[in-house]
């Protein structure tokens, strides 16, 4: 029910993502006469596995997360939280407000042992391929022992989902050298450094999109304004190339010419096709769509949870904590 455009988008979204997942059911959580109405629209109505589960109330993209967790005990996305805890769900997508989902996840499924905080990590472009990064927005301050979770819960996320073997961590900051950074992340470095995870040092800003890692950490305050930067940048230079293939007729006869290139451009650099971030630490499989997702967009989040749900994601995040933080050196007392 959520997100800029809620039904009119998600429905569809969900009918495409069946489509090409002939072994997975999806639950509606939400008012169960919009979504009939929409199911209807596109014909499917009759669809045996796309199930509506009834929620009364709708939590709004500018509501507060303690107001979403005290008062809202029957919204949709407190149902589909709930589906997931009750184990008749393995994954919840969200497109809401980011807040109340990462709150009432938090408050509903708890997290896994030893986490302290749920992070954010989305997947980027890259020059070489693509980067985990994290986190993204769920937590403004942090300590450097919560960076080395999110170090090694987005290490244990790029074993599962690409397949490799000793992933590259780096630590966002304002220069490579050990020297740099406020206290958090130079100490939050000191720990890296002596944890068993393949950490390659500090990186910049610049080095999130060269590939230079395979996972890039930070606190959630820098994450989210790379994010947003990164994103309001790629739209500026989408809107910029437009303009000026439109500007005149030769240029508009141009554009026709190099259609095939700007088609391939326009794929590699498309956010809709990295739509969907994960909500690690928790005890259970949430993934968070972007509010203004598309239909295409929202069918992404949809196969990214799939995908998480298939690889064993939370069982795997479990054991490498554990096995991670038992090969950690001891913390001297005081």
């Amino acid at each position: 029910m959520g997100g800029d455009h809620g039904p009119g988008v998600t429905v569809p979204a969900c009918i495409d993502f069946l489509s090409g997942h002939p072994d997975v059911e999806l639950l509606l959580a939400g008012q169960p006469e919009a979504l009939r109405l929409e199911l209807e629209r596109r014909g499917a109505l009759a669809e045996a596995r796309l199930t509506v589960v009834p929620a009364a109330e709708v939590v709004g993209m500018d509501e507060d997360v303690r107001t979403a967790i005290r008062t809202k005990k029957h919204s949709s996305m407190r149902v589909a939280i709930d589906l997931v805890k009750q184990g008749r769900a393995q994954a919840c997508v969200s497109a809401g407000n980011t807040g109340a989902l990462m709150g009432t996840a938090k408050f509903v499924l708890k997290t896994l042992p030893g986490i302290d905080r749920p992070a954010i990590c989305a997947v980027l472009p890259t020059r070489k391929g693509q980067v985990y990064a994290l986190d993204l927005g769920a937590n403004a301050d942090c300590t450097a022992e919560h960076l080395v979770q999110f170090a090694i819960m987005g290490s244990t996320l790029v074993k599962a989902m690409e397949g490799t073997p000793n992933p590259t961590v780096g630590l966002l900051n304002i220069g490579s050298e050990e020297i740099k950074g406020n206290e958090v992340v130079k100490k939050a470095g000191e720990l890296l450094r002596a944890s068993p995870l393949n950490f390659h040092g500090n990186v910049e800003g610049d080095d999130i999109y060269e590939g230079t890692t395979d996972v890039v950490v930070c606190d959630g305050f820098a994450g989210n304004v790379a994010l947003k930067t990164s994103e309001g940048l790629a739209r500026m230079l989408g809107d910029f190339l437009k303009e000026e293939y439109s500007r005149t007729l030769l240029s508009r006869l141009a554009a026709l010419v190099s259609w095939p290139v700007i088609r391939r451009f326009r794929r590699r650099v498309d956010h809709r096709r990295y739509n969907g971030a994960a909500l690690l630490g928790l005890r259970g499989i949430v993934v968070k769509s972007h509010g203004s997702a598309d239909r295409l967009a929202f069918a992404t989040a949809l196969a990214r949870a799939d995908n998480e749900v298939r690889h064993g994601l939370l069982a795997r995040i479990g054991e490498e904590i554990a096995r991670l933080n038992a090969a950690m050196p001891s913390k001297e007392p005081g």
